[in-house]
């Protein structure tokens, strides 16, 4: 038998006194007799999942606990807090151990890039680093879930929550949610530093219509499965053992009461074992979506759908009870539920030992927030990589580090937006600015001007909207000074300077949750910054902060370089200084398309083919175009700049006639043709050039990214086969039809050069 900590020992022994010697190690026997054991009241509790401080006061959840009222808690980061809740678990009768659980997205002491940073790595040891990282330092202070990775894919980036997940394409987020899901959950759940992966958000919650979040979502089931549903699947085949449920409809019903869903699709098709947890509060809100009349009903549908678990519950423990007495929720529904729940404690080793991640108090770190707990240098080695390089005009970076600098701009000098949104347990004062990295780079004797130059809006709603929630500790701090003083100090700073750099963009709570935005234009306080700036004629460089595309059509045509940081963490600052200065060769790409404006919406590379399509460079009378400005993005899906040059070889393959059941070779040359080592990624794309129902027209089947010296070159090559030629029929089958297949390969997604084959 397994060696189990003192109190874990106790737990079993008092409660099962039988399975603690002979079936701790068989799970179906141990959750079935534990099962046996439970009360109606016992197993409805552990359905419940609480949130400490928000849902109910410390002291009163501790009574709960004792009275087995609870399965779960989330919001408690600190093993001194979660310790006395798990004693007051194992105080209940049946002494079952609860976990703990938070929204560890892109780091939790040491943050990382936001998801879109991630992504735009393209590398997936970094975003394995990320995951790994995270989980150690998560587990470290006594968590054992996180409700991550998040796989929405998202086209339309006046959704606040795009910052949050990892681009607009399926192939591209289906990688990186089995990456994430790996990481966070390592070689086994058993062991003390891994973290259970609950994927969010199930499903489609990136389509919400309007970018609008919580709104509706109207969905073909093609699209749905082709576009959609694929990062969802490959979290739960990569082995997730939690699924979080989104707060949206779907077609007509909320995903929280939709039984297609969660037991038909979830279950049945993707034979998903784990545990299904609401959304925040999404059981009362069926009620506001008018699908049930009151609250027992909305806790039957929920059961009924397959929900298990109630985040920030009230309904599953007022009404559970009542439904099952008067046999209108089978007790087997709720046996089913709790089965799941019980799984989800066994894998991750509590009945083993309760404290397994909590540890002994005389383990407990002095200093929850000490410098030695973070991953400093594995945050700046990933940051460096999801910058993006837009533009640099006459090579005007790197800098030299001899010239005079003006530093400007409202996100410049910022702590707390460089942690980005849900930021997990990172504290603000622990991260690194622009400003301070640009002048520990220079050292002593650089020459670096600072000014703030402006507020990152000045719209007094908005900025009491985004401290609603802080107003004793606000995000957004506002310079009381008239604006056009603020721009003179900037404008007299760049003046003196040999170049101009301006750090613009959002701040995080602008790319939020529930912040949506119709527009996707800077803030008028900062384009006023930027015209002055741009008048004194000195070159200006843009680094944009921020969690979604924003409109740079002005941006593109006056600043002589562009890069693209989003939100990059703990180490963000020095990450950006070094791409800056040249100490490290820009390789990011863009995950997701960057409109030219927000009437472009939704603009995406893989969209479907039309049979008028607009095409460059021939007249545009009855295609598919907007007519009163170019067409197609701004920055491509794939897009991204480096401080060298990369030339890629037309595709080379290696029969240009597939059969069923074989694979095919494509290779590719890629040179770095230019004076400075760097990466860059090589992109894969396939079209199928006449199908049973309209195809998009390309997909991404494979990258690589790929690092080379000035003057090497490097053969890469991809195998293809009828994996990468599925797609989902008219009946929502998955299939491979014979035809003629397009290779397209390049460095982003519309500079492809290209080559056949015919599938028999």
């Amino acid at each position: 038998m397994k060696r189990l900590c003192l109190l874990g020992l106790i737990a079993l022994s008092v409660a099962f006194p039988v399975l603690a010697e002979s079936r701790l190690d068989d799970k179906p026997a141990f959750i079935e007799q534990l099962l046996r054991q439970m009360t109606l009241q016992e197993k409805i509790g552990q359905l419940r999942l609480i949130s400490i401080g928000a849902d109910m006061p410390r002291e009163r959840l501790a009574e709960e606990l004792a009275a087995g009222n609870v399965g779960g808690t989330f919001n408690s980061v600190t093993r001194q807090d979660n310790r006395p809740l798990q004693d007051a678990a194992l105080r209940s009768r049946l002494k079952i151990p609860i976990f703990f659980a938070y929204d560890v997205i892109h780091g939790h002491r040491t943050i990382f890039p936001i998801g879109l940073g991630l992504a735009s790595s393209w590398d997936m040891q970094a975003v394995a680093t990320a995951g790994r990282v995270a989980a150690i330092e998560a587990s470290a202070d006594g968590l054992d879930m996180t409700f991550a990775p998040m796989v929405d894919i998202a086209r339309d980036p006046r959704w606040g929550r795009t910052s949050e997940g990892f681009g607009e394409d399926p192939y591209l987020v289906s990688e990186i949610a089995r990456t994430m899901v790996g990481a966070y959950q390592g070689k086994s759940l058993r062991n003390p530093d891994s973290l259970m992966a609950s994927v969010k958000h199930f499903a489609l919650y990136g389509a919400v219509e309007g970018g609008r979040d919580y709104n509706v979502v109207d969905m073909s089931p093609l699209r749905m499965h082709q576009d959609y549903l694929p990062p969802y699947h490959a979290a739960i085949e990569a082995g997730a053992g939690g699924v979080m449920v989104a707060l949206n409809t779907i077609n007509g019903v909320p995903a929280s009461a939709n039984r297609w869903l969660l037991r038909d699709l979830l279950r049945k098709d993707w034979g998903f074992s784990g545990v299904t947890i609401s959304d925040h509060g999404a059981i009362t809100e069926l009620l506001r979506h008018g699908v049930a009349a009151d609250g027992r009903e909305a806790a039957k549908l929920a059961i009924d759908a397959g929900l298990d678990m109630s985040m920030a519950d009230s309904l599953y423990g007022q009404h559970l009870a009542e439904l099952v007495q008067a046999g209108d929720v089978p007790m087997q529904v709720v046996d089913q539920a709790v089965r799941e729940v019980l799984g989800a404690k066994y894998d991750l080793g509590l009945f083993h030992d309760p404290y397994r991640r909590i540890g002994q108090v005389s383990e407990d770190p002095p200093e929850v927030n000490a410098e030695s707990r973070l991953h400093r240098q594995a945050a700046r080695d990933v940051a460096r990589q999801s910058l993006v390089l837009l533009e640099n005009r006459n090579s005007v970076l790197p800098l030299d580090k001899a010239d005079r600098i003006a530093l400007v701009g409202p996100l410049a000098d910022s702590h707390i937006d460089m942690l980005g949104s849900w930021s997990a347990a990172g504290v603000a004062k622990q991260t690194v600015t622009l400003r301070q990295a640009m002048q520990a780079a220079l050292g002593d004797h650089g020459r670096l001007v600072y000014a703030r130059g402006a507020n990152v809006t000045d719209d007094e709603k908005l900025v009491e909207y985004l401290n609603f929630l802080n107003w004793d500790n606000p995000e957004v701090v506002q310079d009381p000074r008239p604006a056009d003083q603020m721009i003179a100090e900037a404008v007299a700073a760049a003046r003196q300077a040999d170049v101009v750099v301006a750090a613009v963009g959002e701040s995080r709570g602008m790319s939020h949750e529930s912040s949506s935005r119709t527009s996707l234009q800077l803030p008028a306080s900062q384009q006023a910054l930027l015209r002055a700036l741009k008048q004194t004629g000195k070159p200006l460089v843009l680094v944009l902060m921020n969690g979604r595309p924003l409109n740079l059509a002005w941006a593109q045509a006056n600043a002589d370089a562009m890069l693209e940081t989003w939100f990059s963490g703990t180490e963000g600052g020095h990450a950006i200084a070094e791409v800056l200065f040249g100490d490290y060769n820009p390789s990011g790409k863009l995950p997701i398309s960057f409109p030219r404006s927000v009437g472009q919406i939704p603009v995406y590379y893989n969209h479907p083919r039309l049979g008028r399509p607009f095409v460059e460079g021939k007249p545009g009378n009855y295609t598919s175009q907007y007519f009163d400005e170019p067409n197609g993005p701004l920055y491509p899906f794939g897009y991204g700049l480096s401080y060298t040059q990369f030339s890629l070889s037309p595709p080379r393959l290696s029969t240009d006639v597939l059969s069923h059941g074989q694979s095919l070779e494509v290779s590719v040359t890629l040179k770095n043709t230019g004076k400075r080592d760097g990466a860059t990624v090589v992109q894969l794309y396939i079209r199928d050039l006449a199908a049973s129902v309209v195809r998009p027209v390309k997909e991404l089947k494979g990258f690589r990214k790929v690092w080379l010296k000035a003057g090497e070159e490097q053969q890469v090559r991809f195998s293809v086969g009828e994996d990468e030629l599925t797609f989902v029929d008219a009946q929502l089958r998955q299939v491979a039809e014979p035809g003629v297949f397009e290779v397209q390969a390049g460095l982003d997604s519309q500079h492809v050069q290209t080559q056949r084959f015919e599938l028999r």
